[in-house]
């Protein structure tokens, strides 16, 4: 598709400025001093075991399946899952952790694609067809059970969202308590300049929806099963 042009953006952005109290590009806004703060409260004192089990029971609300297992293991239960999916075709993200884990290989020998980062619009074709998209998962929310998926050009929304089934492996050192923590820790890396993604994705499980009558369907807008693989050694 191709870019349009921006015009006017300068007069556009300083009239949004002006009407919600005159920041600007040097001014920055200044976050409010709450008297208090219950959202730092939840699951305080848990540690990341305990918080394996909250996402574990989570997981069981949001129609996803749960794992748990050993880095030896997970090619194992990956297969596994595979299998109860009924899926042979895999599309998973250009990532280093897949090698570092030692489970590329593993790959390859399946009816595996790596996302190419020089050819987004092949590869997006490519997860359009596979049965199973995998990534590894960024930033982990017991409360909610909701991976964070910090994407960049290895690692393209389709590999998540196109495929009729999606495996998040879940490093156990990924694993915080909620939504806090995790919006802390990505506004601790701009404040240190860390060149964070541009787009953030929070996955909750599998496609949701019960727009029509209140009555839930799975698998409207997304993969329809989903499965989170928590590895303890990663």
């Amino acid at each position: 598709m191709p870019k349009g042009n921006i015009i006017n953006r300068d007069s556009f952005l300083t009239n949004i400025r002006e009407k919600i109290g005159g920041i600007a590009a040097d001014k920055p806004v200044r976050k409010p001093e709450w008297t208090v703060t219950p959202q730092k409260k939840v699951l305080e004192g848990y540690d990341r075991d305990q918080l394996i089990s909250v996402l574990k029971e989570q997981c069981k609300e949001i129609h996803t399946d749960f794992y748990q297992t050993r880095l030896q293991d997970l090619s194992e239960v990956i297969s596994n899952v595979m299998k109860e999916y009924d899926s042979e075709s895999i599309v998973y993200s250009d990532d280093s952790r897949f090698e570092n884990a030692d489970i590329e290989d593993y790959l390859k020998d399946l009816k595996a694609f790596k996302w190419n980062r020089t050819d987004r619009e092949g590869s997006i074709r490519i997860a359009e067809k596979a049965d199973v998209g995998i990534t590894f998962s960024d930033i982990t929310l017991a409360e909610s059970g909701t991976v964070v998926l910090l994407n960049d050009k290895g690692q393209g929304r389709s590999v998540s969202l196109l495929p009729a089934n999606y495996i998040a492996i879940i490093p156990k050192s990924t694993i915080v308590r909620r939504m806090t923590q995790a919006t802390d820790y990505i506004h601790a890396q701009v404040e240190k300049g860390v060149d964070i993604a541009s787009c953030i994705n929070f996955i909750t499980g599998p496609s949701n929806s019960a727009d029509i009558e209140m009555n839930l369907v799975v698998g409207v807008h997304g993969p329809i099963h989903a499965a989170y693989i928590v590895v303890d050694d990663l």
